[in-house]
């Protein structure tokens, strides 16, 4: 079975890049993984297997 998060990723222009890689990474550590970027509202929605 799959687990679904969305987080909201407020961008701005110094340091973009850095911040969406920081937000991503952190999630990955707990088991998450990227699916979608939803670029009109700035949300990620990651997805994981919630029986691990």
């Amino acid at each position: 079975m799959k687990a679904y998060k969305v987080v909201q990723f407020v961008g701005g222009l110094a340091k973009n890049v850095q911040r969406l890689e920081s937000v991503l990474n952190a999630h990955a550590k707990n088991g998450w993984e990227y699916k979608q970027y939803l670029e009109n509202t700035g949300r990620i929605i990651m997805e994981r297997t919630k029986n691990r």
